[in-house]
């Protein structure tokens, strides 16, 4: 089925909690969608953090001139020749970012095609109920950090991820969820691998299931095998990476022991796909990147589900004034049920892609 039109509408959507230290204020993100000729859209979502508009431009003036006519059910083929032909641009950052929109929303159009939710059609699932862990932001008021994990951990989530740089704070994060719950700390690429060594060690002290990014820069897999060496804390990454390339990079020098795809930067479900074979390949774990609110989110759901390589989603811990989907995901318990409908399951609220659509 030929496609016949490729949109991306860049969002900034409020919290519904202004307390909330979130960076750049509104929550952005993009919403991409591909149109075919038998009246199907599908839905996907490319990485927009901090660079929205320039995410959807990409996506509007140099992925959409590309794909006008091809053959949407050709999936693995516009993969390939998208790579193939921005390749120019850089393999990395925004080019990615925006081709995994397309690659998403052409696996929303093949599970609606065929009547199935992702999951099934991409083999199945163990079971349809995710559980998730609250990933807290970074907080300059600690009081208000430890108050919110104790929060979280009332409410039935099994684990909290922390992203404070500082011992006191993770010593405070841990007294205030108790000393059972399971704990992360993600530093966003801070340290040297010397000074991550050291901290890795310090904050272990409070019980760590994984330490998140800990070295500058994030391709530094041999400092951070060198981190996991040394200090014996497991260690994850691969936010920041981009396509199996990176992965395999990364998993040969033995950097990490939870690998960490995001569907909405490393190229989609076909390369996120790649990168789990990958992983089992190196007999590691996923934890996969998903703090945000879109279709990105409902495909981590169905590929964590399938791959079974992963125990949790990511759930960043703030909500929004609006959901993007009709009717909202349900969440209850720490645990999300995918949905049933074809494709991801839910789709996109127009009048939401209308009412929040980012002006220039």
């Amino acid at each position: 089925m030929k496609i016949i039109d490729v949109h991306a509408t860049p969002l900034a959507i409020p919290l519904s909690d202004p307390k909330i230290p979130w960076f750049w204020g509104s929550f952005t993100q993009v919403i991409v969608e591909v149109k075919t000729g038998d009246g199907l859209t599908g839905y996907g979502e490319a990485f927009g953090y901090g660079v929205p508009q320039a995410v959807a431009d990409v996506v509007n003036y140099t992925l959409r001139p590309l794909l006008i006519g091809q053959d949407a059910t050709d999936i693995s083929g516009i993969a390939d020749s998208l790579f193939r032909q921005t390749h120019l641009f850089g393999r990395y950052g925004v080019t990615t970012f925006a081709i995994s929109g397309v690659d998403i929303a052409l696996w929303d159009l093949a599970g609606k095609r065929a009547g199935l939710p992702l999951y099934a059609l991409l083999g199945g699932a163990a079971s349809r109920e995710v559980k998730a862990y609250a990933s807290l932001v970074r907080y300059s008021d600690t009081d208000q950090m430890a108050a919110d994990a104790e929060k979280a951990a009332g409410e039935g989530y099994e684990m909290v991820k922390l992203h404070q740089t500082d011992v006191e704070s993770i010593r405070k994060g841990r007294e205030a969820i108790g000393g059972e719950m399971l704990m992360t700390v993600d530093v966003n690429c801070e340290w040297t691998p010397s000074h991550a060594t050291e901290m890795a060690l310090a904050m272990d002290e409070h019980d760590l299931l994984w330490l998140e990014e800990p070295v500058w820069p994030p391709e530094d897999y041999a400092g951070l095998a060198q981190v996991m060496d040394e200090s014996g804390v497991a260690l994850a990454a691969g936010e920041n990476a981009c396509t199996v390339h990176q992965f395999q990079l990364m998993m040969s020098e033995g950097a990490v022991r939870y690998a960490q795809p995001s569907v909405i930067k490393v190229g989609g479900l076909s390369e996120f796909m790649k990168v789990a074979t990958l992983a089992e390949t190196f007999n590691l774990s996923l934890a996969p990147h998903s703090p945000y609110f879109g279709p990105g989110f409902l495909a981590t759901l169905h590929l964590i589900a399938h791959t079974r390589r992963a125990e949790w989603i990511e759930k960043i811990y703030c909500e929004l004034e609006a959901s993007v989907f009709i009717p909202p995901l349900e969440f209850d318990g720490g645990r999300f049920t995918i949905p049933e409908g074809p494709g991801l399951g839910l789709d996109v609220d127009p009048l939401v892609l209308k009412e929040y659509a980012l002006k220039k």
